[in-house]
This record gives C-alpha cells, sequence and structure tokens, in this order.
C-alpha cells in the first residue's frame, strides 16, 4: 500500500490536505501539528503515509514526522481506537507529552483530550506504557522551539488554548529566554 506521498500541495486544511502526484490528488487525513508545519499551497510537500484499508473504504493518514506516523500506529494497536480517534488524539497533544503521560500513568492529563475517556485513558497506560520508549528518536518530534518555549507552549495548552494558536502566540513572543516573560508575552498576544 501507499507509505510515502511526495507531490505538490493543492489544499490544506486543518484535519486534510490534497497531494497531486502524477496527475492524481490524493485526499490525505492529518493531524493539527501536521498542518501547521505545512508549507504553503502549490509548494511541494512530502508525506509519511498509513494507509487503511477497511470494507468500505480506503482512507490515507498523513505525517511529516515518521516519529509521528509511528505514534499514530501504536495508537491504533489500542483496542476500542480507530484512525479518527487516533488523529484527534495527535491533534490533542503534543507526542512528547502523551508518551510522558500514558508512561507516568497520568489519567488527568490524557482525559483532557476530546474522545477520551477515563476507560480509554485507561487502555491507553495498560496496552502502551511499556511500548513506549522513554525517549529516543523513534518518537522524537522536532520542532524549532527551545526548552522554555516548549514550557510556554504546554502551559497555554494546559490552561485551555488550542495547540495551533499557542504555537503562533508563542513564536509572535520575544526571544528573551525566560518562562515567565515569553509567557506573559505570548498570554498578550493571545488575548488581542
Amino acid at each position: 500500500m501507499i507509505a510515502h506521498l511526495r507531490g505538490r500541495l493543492l489544499a490544506k486544511h486543518p484535519n486534510q490536505v490534497i497531494v497531486e502526484t502524477g496527475g492524481v490528488g490524493y485526499d490525505v487525513t492529518i493531524s493539527v501539528p501536521t498542518f501547521s508545519d505545512l508549507p504553503g499551497v502549490g509548494n511541494e510537500v512530502a508525506l509519511h503515509i498509513h494507509t487503511h484499508v477497511r470494507e468500505d473504504v480506503i482512507a490515507l493518514y498523513g505525517f511529516l514526522r515518521v516519529g509521528e506516523k509511528q505514534l499514530f500506529e501504536k495508537l491504533l494497536a489500542v483496542s476500542g481506537i480507530g484512525p479518527k480517534l487516533a488523529i484527534t488524539i495527535l491533534s490533542g497533544m503534543a507526542a512528547e507529552e502523551m508518551i510522558a503521560a500514558i508512561r507516568g500513568n497520568d489519567l488527568a492529563r490524557l482525559t483532557r483530550i476530546p474522545g477520551i475517556g477515563k476507560k480509554t485513558a485507561e487502555r491507553l497506560v495498560l496496552e502502551l506504557r511499556d511500548k513506549l520508549p522513554v525517549s529516543g528518536p523513534e518518537v522524537s518530534v522536532v520542532s524549532g522551539r527551545n526548552a522554555v518555549e516548549e514550557d510556554v507552549l504546554s502551559a497555554l495548552m494546559n490552561l485551555g488554548y488550542q495547540r495551533a494558536a499557542a504555537e503562533k502566540a508563542v513564536a509572535a513572543a520575544a526571544k528573551n529566554g525566560t518562562f515567565e516573560l515569553t509567557f506573559r508575552e505570548a498570554l498578550g498576544v493571545l488575548s488581542k
């Protein structure tokens, strides 16, 4: 099946892109973090693809980072989690945070993701805790942010801001190096 797709980006939305390759437009479901990092429409894009086949549909799920695809596939292995819920989970929390929450048995953090109740969170922890690395290249997600900016982003998301808005606010905040000042500036950007 399709494992990688490179082509021209015809359209992009927070949960979907259309990529033209060889004259064919492929409809690909994506997560919000992938959407945030996509180039503009008309540019070339390369996506790691998970092809999901059911009796009535063949669906493509795309990721810019191979680590995000691997985490998606691990989520699919959990009973009760299908591809749509797995994409929602990946859109609701950064990959590193999710791995830390699963390995740390942090059910409260996991249940903040839309669509994840207590029982699903418990299944995630039970079935994935020992299958996820403590840290390492397999699931590392490279971003242009330093540790302070990652902490500010996490704090904003914990306050209920959407990931995309929080990422833009952190990017707009001055790079002064301290958590407090960066956090205040990001909050100022979000309150405008």
